[in-house]
């Protein structure tokens, strides 16, 4: 079975009330009898059903979400567990750089100058032999006593050359790093591997406007499949952007990459966004309207009373100052309050007559 939550789409944290109204929804889409020419209608169908199924139900709930969170450990402690046992296979770069050199075609000096000892095979061997027997026949027994200066030198040079243990984290070096790095230097056309950087990873994140307003973090799902928390800071509209400096991918000899969040608000819900202020729907009658009326709007902090000024119509919109969202200076937004004119649920005989007899021309 597939996430429940993935499959009605909602969030993790969504209520009773929302989870029934995107079952509904997803049942009305994919009903068999609205997708008669969908062969996987049904099956679809039957998924959602499973899926509200398990969600509708607190301890079905419960009991998913506790095994989903035990599996999510268990696969980070095998991470974990492998990054430590396991060592990270690395290329040495000038080795990985000659390599690349040969795929584009660019080592025809190296072969001409390993193509030149070749031919002057009689002459170099003639040096080679008289400096070869130069130390012969001086053996000195203190130069071969002493291997120790000769070993040491070469255990730092392993420790010096062994790459440092990088930190567990699913988007660390993958093995054969460092020849990707340079494949990405020879495609750009350069060789300064300090300055080059991995491309960003792109990914967005849905949030609510109660959690902006509660500033809780956000759950991203990189493209890999890796969830990352975001943290939403003060001024976050929709469409904003914010980037987590090198928690991207990451390639032996390149900089680090960003994650570049792009922020998505959910508007389902009682209010709407404009920019750090809110807007909400307030439903009057035609006698309130005309008169006036004081009556409460919900807010994010609760209801709040507001006073309907006398004859005010659909095109009308009351202000509350500092019930919006926050912004990046420390205040709030305001929250707009747009009236709707609505009529009584069964038909009033007074208003009827009223409007009739103004419609004729007639006063009573």
């Amino acid at each position: 079975m597939r996430d429940p939550y993935s499959v009605l789409g909602v969030r993790r944290n969504a209520g009773p009330d929302e989870i029934k109204a995107a079952w509904r929804s997803m049942a009305k889409a994919v009903h068999p009898d609205q997708n008669k020419d969908d062969p996987l209608a049904s099956q679809r169908f039957a998924e959602a059903g499973r899926a509200y199924e398990v969600l509708k139900n607190p301890k079905l709930r419960d009991r998913y979400d506790y095994a989903r969170r035990e599996a999510e450990l268990r696969r980070m402690e095998e991470m974990k567990r492998k990054a430590k046992g396991t060592e990270e296979e690395t290329i040495d770069p000038e080795t990985a750089e000659e390599m690349i050199s040969r795929i584009f075609g660019a080592n025809e000096r190296a072969k001409s100058q390993t193509a030149r000892p070749q031919n002057r095979k009689p002459a170099a061997a003639a040096p080679q032999a008289k400096a070869e027997a130069k130390p012969e026949p001086k053996p000195e027994p203190r130069v071969e006593a002493t291997p120790e200066p000769e070993t040491k030198p070469d255990v730092k040079a392993e420790t010096a050359d062994k790459p440092p243990a990088f930190a567990v984290f699913p988007r660390a070096a993958a093995p054969a790093a460092e020849l990707v790095s340079a494949i990405v230097r020879r495609i750009r056309g350069t060789a300064n591997k300090n300055t080059e950087k991995v491309p960003d990873i792109f990914c967005d994140v849905t949030v609510s406007v109660e959690d902006i307003f509660r500033r809780e973090k956000a759950t991203a799902t990189l493209p890999d499949g890796q969830t990352l928390k975001v943290a939403l800071p003060a001024g976050t509209t929709d469409g904003s952007i914010v980037r987590l400096k090198e928690m991207g991918y990451r390639l032996n000899g390149m900089q680090r990459g960003d994650v570049v969040v792009a922020v998505r608000i959910q508007e389902d819900g009682t209010f709407r966004t404009d920019g750090t202020d809110l807007r909400t729907t307030l439903a009057i009658n035609i006698q309130d309207a005309v008169l006036g009326c004081e009556t409460v709007v919900d807010t994010l902090t609760g209801l709040v009373s507001v006073t309907v000024p006398a004859w005010s119509g659909s095109d009308h919109v009351i202000r509350l100052e500092g019930h919006g969202l926050p912004t990046a200076d420390g205040r709030r937004g305001d929250l707009l309050v747009e009236l709707r004119l609505m009529l009584w649920e069964k038909p009033d005989e007074k208003v009827t007559d009223l409007m009739r007899s103004l419609r004729g021309g007639l006063f009573l």
